[in-house]
């Protein structure tokens, strides 16, 4: 455990550093003037890798400057975030920032080597992928209300399945049970492909789990849509509820992403990066791209980024302690 001096030091040495960097010239209007790393905290071929891939391409054009990914999984995000937390404050290394390593993790590892509020440098939020509920063959009804009224009525009928302890989706499915005060078991997999496969077989009832890894089982009509945990309903389903206005006023559950660098990075480079990005996301191609993902464009100031983080660490915090979950 850091003692107080210890803090004080390295808040020192971080301010050192950005004014030794704004004197070199390197969060001037020379960045980016090297190769700027986005890391990944998952492997190639998911949302987030898909969106940072967009991003660097689209930022080299606009900034000038090579922007390349670089893929770093393990530890359910955790191995990126502290690489990156223990980067130069440069502007020079960033990370896919997203629910999971930036938000989630702070409360289901005890040991986690970053601290998601005050080691990164938050830049914007880039995106919202919505989480929808999904019901395998032996869930009867198509109705999120119906499914409710039996579940209380049947203490202990229903399961539900994630992607792991921890995971947006197990979190979520947390959520729904403690709100409704509903007897449901969770059932852990090692990612959405096994969890999906049982909830289709019917050896699980349920699922929460993005929108854009359940879509081609809904059209397949593998699985059941039932409900949708964003805030609005999304446009590819608009006869679908959200879980909001049918069973739980406020619910909301998103796996979103965005860009941080680490703390002390200059304030300068973080507006550039912060307009840049901006000015990527407008652009009608990258929407396109985007959409496509099935994931929502979002942008916003670092601040309001910030607060974000910090809403989301404090909401799943609150979640995970009170249903006891810790990391596998």
């Amino acid at each position: 455990m850091k003692t107080k001096g210890e803090s004080a030091l390295k808040k020192l040495f971080q301010l050192f550093l950005c004014a030794f960097l704004s004197f070199a010239g390197l969060s001037n209007a020379a960045y980016p003037d090297q190769p700027v790393k986005i890391i990944i905290p998952y492997p190639p071929g998911g949302a987030s890798d898909a969106i940072g891939r967009i991003l660097a391409d689209k930022l080299k054009d606009v900034m000038g400057g090579t922007f390349v990914v670089e893929n770093r999984p393990g530890a359910n995000g955790n191995i990126a975030g502290g690489f990156v937390a223990k980067a130069p404050p440069d502007g020079y290394t960033l990370l896919m920032a997203n629910v999971g390593p930036s938000a989630i993790n702070q409360s289901i590892y005890p040991n986690l080597s970053y601290d998601v509020n005050k080691s990164f440098a938050p830049i914007t939020q880039v995106s919202n992928l919505p989480i929808v509920l999904v019901a395998g063959p032996k869930v009867t009804t198509k109705d999120i209300r119906a499914l409710v009224t039996d579940a209380k009525a049947n203490p202990g009928k229903y399961t539900f399945a994630s992607a792991g302890n921890g995971s947006s989706n197990h979190l979520a499915g947390e959520k729904f049970r403690s709100d409704l005060n509903l007897d449901m078991t969770h059932i852990p997999y090692k990612g959405d492909g096994p969890a999906l496969t049982d909830v289709m077989g019917g050896q699980v009832s349920m699922m929460f789990v993005t929108a854009v890894s359940a879509t081609p089982f809904i059209q397949g009509n593998k699985v059941t849509l039932l409900a949708v945990a964003s805030k609005k309903r999304l446009k590819a389903y608009p006869n679908v509820p959200t879980i909001t206005e049918s069973v739980d006023p406020g619910f909301e559950a998103y796996s979103w992403g965005g860009l941080v660098a680490p703390a002390g990075t200059p304030k300068d480079v973080i507006n550039k990066l912060n307009a840049a990005t901006h000015k990527v996301l407008e652009m009608p191609d990258v929407k396109e791209k985007i959409n496509a993902i099935g994931a929502e464009i979002v942008m916003g100031s670092p601040e309001e980024f910030a607060a974000y983080i910090k809403s989301e660490t404090d909401k799943w915090g609150k979640i995970a302690k009170s249903a006891n979950v810790t990391a596998d």
